[in-house]
């Protein structure tokens, strides 16, 4: 029976690619292209733990290999696993942690007016692109910077962080709320300031400022 140059075991955290030990690594990376790309419906777009079984490889072939994953396939690499620790349980712990650090790091995109009655909650930062109009409200675990007008509602740092902010262009908000501290709007409507500004929460206050270097500087992210 011919042996099978590239396996590919999966389970609901990552795959488990096993690999032919006898292979040039040159003939293995061939392989491993068609593998991957005659799988790539199959596998579909995720994010996964990868370990290579079946022979050594050093860093630098790994890292040929994942390349070679990465281009012929939808799959999302965000760590490698020690083939001794092969347990399920050690590939969704590891994939959760790798996962939480980089929400951790990274934020994400919104394109869009947000209209009154909307709600969106992000899991990371979020930068949006547009409005956030009165009667809207955005809710982040972690910062949010709005690259239009703010006139609705927003909460950053809803898992408890207090080190989060907010940035505007044109900062109105109905209310603003970092951590476990609300600020309200005035009841008088004076006319929104032209600078982009920046609120962030100090000692139980949250303060809004224009932006500038030295406000920048001074807050502790």
């Amino acid at each position: 029976m011919k042996k099978t140059p590239v396996v590919i075991k999966g389970n609901k955290s990552g795959i488990r690619i096993i690999l032919d030990s006898e292979l040039s690594f040159e003939e293995l990376l061939e392989e491993v292209e068609k593998k991957f790309t005659d799988s790539a419906d199959f596998l579909g777009d995720a994010r996964v733990a990868v370990s290579l079984e079946g022979r050594d490889l050093s860093e630098e072939e790994e890292a040929v290999l994942l390349q070679c994953i990465s281009d012929h396939s939808q799959l999302h690499v965000v760590c490698l696993i020690d083939h001794d620790k092969m347990q399920e349980e050690y590939f969704t712990q590891t994939l959760n942690d790798r996962l939480m650090q980089m929400n951790a790091n990274t934020g994400q995109f919104f394109k869009g007016n947000l209209r009154s009655g909307q709600v969106m909650e992000f899991e990371t930062s979020i930068v949006i692109l547009g409005d956030v109009n009165a009667g809207a409200q955005v809710v982040s675990t972690g910062n949010v910077i709005i690259l239009g007008a703010l006139n609705g509602t927003v909460y950053a740092g809803a898992s408890g962080r207090e080190n989060c902010f907010v940035v505007a262009l044109k900062m109105n908000p109905v209310q603003i709320r970092i951590g476990d501290v609300i600020a309200r709007c005035a009841d008088e409507k004076n006319a929104p300031p032209k600078e982009p500004q920046i609120a962030y929460l100090e000692e139980d206050t949250i303060y809004v400022d224009t932006i500038s270097r030295q406000t920048l500087s001074d807050i502790k992210c």
